[in-house]
This record gives C-alpha cells, sequence and structure tokens, in this order.
C-alpha cells in the first residue's frame, strides 16, 4: 500500500528557532548601517560644500566652483539641495551690477555634519575591529 504524505510536517530533526534578543537600553547609541548616512550630505559635490562651509564664515558661488571644480550647473543643483534642507544658506546681492551669491552653513547643517561625522567614524571603527 503506498504512503500518502501528511499536511503536517515533522520538525523533530530542526533545531528550535533562536530567541530574540532580549533588549535592554543601549549603553551607546547602537551601530547603523552604512545605507543610514544621510544622503543630502553624503553626495560628493554636497558633502565638499558643507565641509567647506564648516571651516569657513562664507564663501561665494565662485568661490566654491573653484574649491570643488566643478561647473555651475552641478553646484546650483547641489547647493539647491542643501539650502532645501535647511544645511546652508544661500544670500544674494550685487557688487555694483555685478550679481553676487554667498553661502553660510546653518546650525542646521552643522549639526547635520556633525552626525554624519560621527556616523561614519563609527562605521570605520566598526569595520577596523572588524579585521582584527
Amino acid at each position: 500500500m503506498a504512503r500518502h504524505s501528511s499536511a503536517r510536517h515533522d520538525d523533530s530533526h530542526r533545531s528550535p528557532a533562536p530567541a530574540a534578543p532580549a533588549r535592554s537600553a543601549p549603553a551607546r547609541e547602537p551601530e547603523r548601517p552604512a545605507q543610514d548616512l544621510d544622503r543630502v550630505i553624503h553626495e560628493r559635490i554636497r558633502l565638499g560644500i558643507i565641509s567647506a562651509l564648516a571651516v569657513n564664515d562664507a564663501l561665494t558661488f565662485n568661490e566654491l566652483k573653484h574649491l570643488l571644480g566643478t561647473t555651475d550647473g552641478n553646484l546650483s543643483v547641489h547647493a539647491r539641495k542643501l539650502e532645501q534642507a535647511d544645511y546652508v544658506a544661500c544670500v544674494k546681492s550685487f557688487e555694483g551690477r555685478v550679481p553676487r551669491t554667498q553661502f553660510r552653513i546653518t546650525a542646521a547643517g552643522r549639526r547635520a555634519l556633525d552626525r554624519y561625522l560621527a556616523h561614519m567614524e563609527a562605521i570605520i571603527k566598526a569595520t577596523r575591529e572588524g579585521r582584527g
């Protein structure tokens, strides 16, 4: 007589599922993976803009363009993204008849950069510890 397969499966040969780890208040900030980095800052040109502004009181559009070696259009797009996030402030004025655009980092931008740098340092530390 043929054996019919049962709808039930015998799982006795499997090891039990691991219990979920107990949750307790972490002593330090939990490690965050690289994909959790602030995407507004993480892009190369935007990181260059906000880093340059963090160590200068203000920079003009042309100063940033030359410092980063980028085009007008590229700098404009990235600066606008930082402005929309309230990470940089843009002031437009005229020197005689010549327009002048000047950028400064905001308090929110400085906090975001500090968080970003701390996150990168944690990733670097975890990577170095993982090698060893």
